[in-house]
């Protein structure tokens, strides 16, 4: 696998570093990662997703996907009615990503025992200090 370069003359390496950063922030959240699993196969409203999302806040679900839409991971529909039915979708973009999540998923799922053990061993190990 090639890795492209990270920047190019016309882009300060700093200025691409923390863009980068910013991104891996906000797909390394888990409410993130829950929200995207949530709309991989469809569209939900935001009662579904509330629903869905077990142990979110409903004003952390809104921030989230507020940041994902805003991302353009995920657009966001609102259809009048009383009271208004919003819904949200995955975009283009939204999909590509969960590939990536997938796969990280599958990793931990894989080695989740093995890293079980070595916490396990590294805390009864260090337990004095």
């Amino acid at each position: 696998m090639s890795v492209p370069p990270i920047t190019n003359a016309d882009e300060p390496a700093e200025e691409v570093c923390r863009q980068v950063l910013q991104i891996l922030a906000l797909i390394g959240d888990k409410w993130t990662i829950l929200v995207i699993g949530q709309l991989r196969d469809r569209t939900l409203r935001f009662g579904e997703l509330h629903r869905a999302v077990t142990g979110i806040s409903q004003r952390m679900l809104t921030r989230t996907l507020r940041q994902l839409e805003r991302d353009g991971l995920l657009t966001r529909a609102i259809h009048p009615s009383v009271p208004p039915r919003v819904e949200y979708t995955l975009t283009e973009l939204g999909v590509t990503l969960l590939d990536s999540l997938t796969y990280l998923g599958d990793w931990a799922t894989t080695h989740r025992k093995r890293i079980t053990t070595n916490r396990r061993d590294y805390d009864t190990a260090h337990q004095a200090d």
